[in-house]
């Protein structure tokens, strides 16, 4: 009876305990680790008392006096209410517009469709709550430019890696304006760039895009003062600082120096900020007005951000969970005192994320006024760190003692602790999934996409238990239908496509599901192979999903073709087991055969070709490569701006921290000059030309694929 209950409690929890491996490998957790992400997940399973009480809390609610707070919709469709209520049971439904519908439930348990989309209030009896209702689906590509077939192409960039003259030593907006405008006269539809997601100010040592501090905001260290307050004031506040003869060093250098050039960058940010509070001139008076309507509008999220980076400098330490009692509660009245005394700190954290959010905005204004149908692609993090302000800030709705990771796949033989604070399932249904939508509306606020990073987790997430092994997690389940939901409703308000990172150990029927939700996956060329190891043709990638060469995790097409990747995984014990780099390479050269025959460069029938396709220039390989993507019938394609130069290095090495400088590569250029040479002009110009001649093969039947059929 015990097992049983303990089943029970493991599925009404939403825990996993059975789930097939990248291989198809089937597994299922052992009791004690199911114990042990059940009391993670807040459901204790010690004994029988413990399970008992953890059920009885997760039993559906009783009437709509308990209902959550939010229940989503499918617009067109019955909805399903989270408790039983017989036919007849009267409701009132007043619509976003002032609307209101009264009437009658049509079957016992049921709501009757409601054909507009939006955030609507459902009242029954004395209960009020928030329908939202979705579209079927998302905004696609289709919507954007009026075609059921588009084949558009884009730039993948890291915003941090950007140069231009002045930018002391880190990709800024300015740089990201300058490059939309470049991209947009070789005929891009749009640019990808990395999570600009709110860092730690406090401490610059952090710095991964994709351990943020909180996914609210932005990170301000992105800025470009110059373009909303003017050169002459910035010119002024660098002069104050003292920071002139540190900035162009930190420009020059081929790898950023994260903290030199963030403590550099926040100590005149510091001076410009105090400058533009002394000044009397009109201009500054219609800025500060500006800056006040500005955290007006961003309300209880921003304040609580601003507030946790002033505490953290404040107190100088790091982790809000070892900060004094009094203070762990962002909206206790300690709290609420320090932000008056210390209100020149707050003030000064709001001004720098308005600078950054007007920089983004600008940019993605640049992109669409240059004629990009999309613009700028936004990047959503899969977590935040636990010990930022997203985490302070919403404690309720996430989890503590566990972390987001990966079960060992084909390239991270010992699986992934990624060291980010998850959701917890029921505070999201418990918040009516604030956090959840407040993240999304960050994110497409100045973009014309969103990519949401390892799109799995909208299911499911892998769970490791804080000190284990990334093997000692498991698969925790998510409210799929509602997080689906919402996603299409934001989509749609602002007019944003979307795009899901579906690469590693994907959920049978996964990508069908994103399909038919409107929601593009990825595919990947070093991934999109045939049962013999060989590289399908353009024509048998998915109509489904983006086509790119590469990833930020993965090899640029010529540091593959190098065996760049190889060479930096030996060095660091990263190769799998009963691997070496000899074998390696000689499976690489083999594979170098197979790219080049799958790119026409070498004659596909002959059979002595390891040799050949190793004596062929890494060029003819990048336009090839270009070529290739651009003949793909995905809707979208991206190309990396790495594979665009022919750049050798990646931009991250999984499995490293410090051994490998991830998220410190540069652009060996400024922006304005990156595409100068007819090389990468021509190797534009040709994945332009492979997308119209996509464009016009739309006509003829196409290769089918299996992505959006069940």
């Amino acid at each position: 009876m015990s097992e049983e209950r303990l089943d029970a409690l493991t599925e009404a929890a939403g825990l996993i305990g059975e789930w097939q491996d990248s291989k198809g490998c089937t597994h299922r957790l052992d009791d004690a680790t199911r114990r042990e992400l059940l009391a993670g997940l807040g459901f204790p399973a010690e004994n029988a008392s413990e399970i008992d009480a953890s059920l009885e809390r997760l039993r559906p609610p009783a009437s709509p006096a308990h209902w959550p707070p939010l229940i989503t919709a499918e617009q067109g469709r019955g909805t399903a209410l989270p408790s039983f209520l017989p036919e007849g049971t009267r409701y009132v439904l007043v619509l976003e517009n002032g609307e209101r519908r009264e009437g009658r439930l049509p079957r016992a348990g049921e709501l009757p469709p409601v054909e507009t989309p939006g955030y609507h209030r459902l009242q029954i009896g004395d209960s009020v709550r928030t329908l939202a209702v979705a579209p079927p689906r998302c905004f696609t590509l289709a919507d954007a430019c009026d075609s059921e077939t588009p084949r558009h192409w884009g730039l993948a960039a890291q915003l941090y890696a950007l140069r231009r003259p002045g930018d002391g030593g880190i990709g800024d907006t300015l740089a990201l304006e300058r490059l939309v405008r470049h991209a947009a006269e070789a005929g891009a539809a749009a640019v990808a760039i990395s999570p600009t997601h709110a860092m730690f100010s406090a401490d610059v040592t952090r710095y991964s895009p994709y351990a943020p501090a909180s996914r609210l905001l932005y990170n301000v260290l992105h800025a470009a003062p110059e373009a909303l307050l003017g050169e002459e004031p910035v010119k002024r506040a660098k002069d104050i600082s003292s920071v002139n003869d540190a900035l162009p060093r930190l420009e020059a250098e081929p790898l950023l120096d994260w903290p030199a050039a963030a403590i550099a960058k926040l100590t005149w940010l510091r001076a410009l900020c105090e400058d533009l509070m002394q000044r009397e001139d009109a201009k500054a008076v219609r800025l500060r007005q500006a800056l006040a309507a500005f955290r007006q509008r961003g309300g209880s999220t921003l304040e609580h951000h601003c507030r946790f980076e002033a505490l953290q400098q404040r107190l100088g330490i790091l982790d809000w969970r070892q900060w004094p009692r009094e203070l762990r509660d962002p909206t206790g009245p300690e709290v609420a005192h320090f932000a008056e005394v210390d209100s020149r700190d707050v003030e000064f954290h709001a001004f720098l994320q308005w600078l950054v959010s007007e920089g983004l905005a600008r940019a993605q204004a640049s992109a669409r006024e240059a004629g990009m149908t999309v613009g700028l692609i936004a990047d959503l993090a899969v977590g935040a760190d636990a010990a930022g302000s997203q985490a302070w800030s919403r404690q309720a709705e996430m989890l503590e003692g566990l972390s987001i990771g990966a079960p060992p796949d084909a390239f991270n033989v010992h699986g992934q602790d990624w060291g980010l604070a998850p959701f917890s399932p029921q505070g999201l249904v418990r918040s009516g999934f604030r956090s959840f939508i407040d993240m999304l509306r960050a994110g497409f606020a100045h973009a014309g996409g969103l990519r949401i990073d390892h799109v799995m987790g909208l299911m499911r997430l892998w769970l490791v238990p804080h000190g284990k092994a990334p093997t000692a997690g498991g698969y925790v389940r998510y409210p799929f239908d509602d997080l689906l939901r919402l996603v299409a409703l934001e989509s749609w308000r602002h007019r944003a496509i979307v795009i899901g990172e579906d690469l590693g150990t994907v959920p049978p029927g996964f990508r069908q599901r994103l399909a038919r939700h409107g929601i593009l996956g990825m595919r990947v060329l070093w991934f999109e192979r045939d049962d013999d190891g060989g590289f399908l043709p353009p024509a048998q990638w998915s109509r489904n999903a983006i086509a790119t060469s590469t990833t930020h995790d993965l090899p640029t097409l010529a540091g593959w073709w190098a065996g760049r990747d190889i060479e930096w995984r030996d060095r660091l014990g990263l190769l799998g087991e009963g691997r070496d780099a000899d074998g390696e390479q000689a499976e690489r050269r083999s594979d170098r055969a197979r790219l080049a025959r799958s790119f026409g460069l070498l004659d596909p029938l002959a059979s002595s070709t390891v040799l050949e396709a190793t004596e062929l220039p890494v060029s003819q390989v990048l336009d090839a490569g270009a070529q290739q993507l651009g003949l793909t019938p995905a809707p979208l394609t991206l190309l990396p701006v790495e594979d665009a130069l022919g750049l050798e290095e990646q931009a991250n090495l999984p499995g490293t921290l410090d051994e490998h400088p991830n998220w410190r590569r540069r652009l060996p250029d400024a922006t304005a000059r990156l595409f100068a040479s007819t090389e990468v002009r021509d190797r534009l110009e040709q994945l332009a030309m492979a997308r119209r001649q996509a464009a016009q093969a739309v006509t003829t039947p196409e290769t089918a694929d299996d992505d959006g059929d069940e």
